[in-house]
């Protein structure tokens, strides 16, 4: 009995020592990976609310801090994060019909989305190396919304998306 513990601890043991550090949130990161810079994220869209460039950056920050051990730093971290936000748009979707004769036709359905281009270098490694622009949007009613009252809600909700991807595509390596 005493044997058939031994084995099960010493099997559990070895379990985490594999390449590198696996968190619950599936990142994969080398054990030699202690930092992450992640640089302002400028808003270059020509549309889109005046605090998406703060609110992405930090949403991102707070991003990687909760779901790695790894350190924040202002420069030169073992992996590297910038980019900028590229496009902001507000779109008709579905058209509905009018019933006044005197009244065109209008949106019903209408889309905002976000682009936002990253570049992430891992210098330890860079098979991990890319650059590319993410996208997301969200679909609303705008007879039922008002998208001035919900555009910071529709935002976050955007930029959460492109921050979990973005996420995946570096440290989960999906």
């Amino acid at each position: 009995m005493r044997l058939i513990v031994s084995s099960i601890a010493l099997i559990l043991a070895l379990i985490p020592s594999g390449c590198g550090i696996y968190t619950f949130s599936g990142a994969s990161i080398s054990a030699d990976i202690k930092t992450i810079s992640i640089l302002n994220f400028p808003n270059e869209a020509t549309l889109g609310p005046s605090t998406m460039s703060v609110t992405f950056t930090e949403k991102i920050k707070d991003y990687y801090q909760q779901n790695t051990n790894l350190s924040i730093v202002d420069e030169n971290g073992d992996l590297q994060i910038e980019g900028y936000i590229s496009d902001y748009r507000v779109t008709p979707v579905a058209a509905s019909a009018s019933q006044n004769q005197n009244q065109g036709d209008f949106a019903s359905l209408t889309r905002v989305t976000i682009e936002v281009f990253a570049s992430y270098v891992n210098t330890k490694n860079d098979e991990f190396d890319f650059e590319r622009t993410f996208s997301f949007f969200v679909d609303f009613d705008q007879n039922r919304t008002d998208l001035s009252s919900n555009e910071q809600q529709f935002v976050e909700e955007i930029f959460d998306q492109i921050i979990f991807d973005i996420f995946n595509a570096s440290v989960a390596n999906w």
